[in-house]
């Protein structure tokens, strides 16, 4: 649950106060390039949660080409990603984070039309925007990799890595090796990593 639908009307008029005189979008997060980092993440879920991506095998397979195709496309480096029932992740070195955000936006619309005329529910929301996070440090990158390749296994899909399909766990383990996996995955723990996403 949205901690937006927990707001009273005047909490939430306050919010929104608080955004529009900061000049900071209504709803949405502004999505900007850093001048810190060329290291992101991006990450987007399906409006309300629902598991559009997730309707069938075939649709995650085909989502999962689609965005890693994108991604690639519009990035210098697709370093890690993951696809679930109802949000994906990935992380990315990229010079114009602003850019990927757009390319994603199109990858949005583009599913959501094919996905309501296979459903048959046209005019359905299917997306939320797509946003960017920037890595604030190595570790911060290290704890991102655990973070995207763990995801399946938090949300309760798998128990572990290996075993969810749809992301690059398979390709991380292939070029570093269970051993050093292992240590990465203990010197870069994900503990309290997202908690308080997805609030408003």
């Amino acid at each position: 649950m949205y901690t937006w639908r927990k707001l009273s009307p005047k909490q939430r008029g306050e919010l929104l106060g608080h955004r529009k005189s900061n000049k900071l979008p209504w709803h949405s997060p502004p999505h900007r390039n850093s001048d810190r980092t060329d290291r992101y993440m991006f990450t987007a879920a399906c409006y309300e949660h629902e598991p559009h991506v997730g309707q069938l095998p075939a649709r995650m397979n085909d989502f999962e080409s689609r965005l890693t195709e994108t991604a690639s496309a519009n990035t210098e480096t697709l370093v890690a990603w993951v696809v679930l029932p109802n949000h994906y992740h990935f992380l990315a070195v990229a010079k114009d984070a602003k850019a990927v955000v757009k390319n994603l936006g199109n990858l949005h619309g583009q599913t959501s039309f094919d996905w309501n005329g296979e459903d048959s529910t046209r005019g359905r929301k299917v997306w939320c925007t797509a946003v960017e996070t920037e890595m604030k440090s190595d570790r911060h990158y290290w704890a991102t990799i655990n973070y995207i390749h763990h995801n399946p296994v938090k949300h309760g899909y798998v128990d572990k890595w290996q075993d969810w399909p749809y992301s690059s766990a398979h390709q991380f383990l292939d070029e570093v090796g269970s051993d050093e996996a292992r240590n990465i995955w203990n010197e870069y723990p994900v503990t309290e990593y997202g908690k308080g996403w997805d609030e408003y």
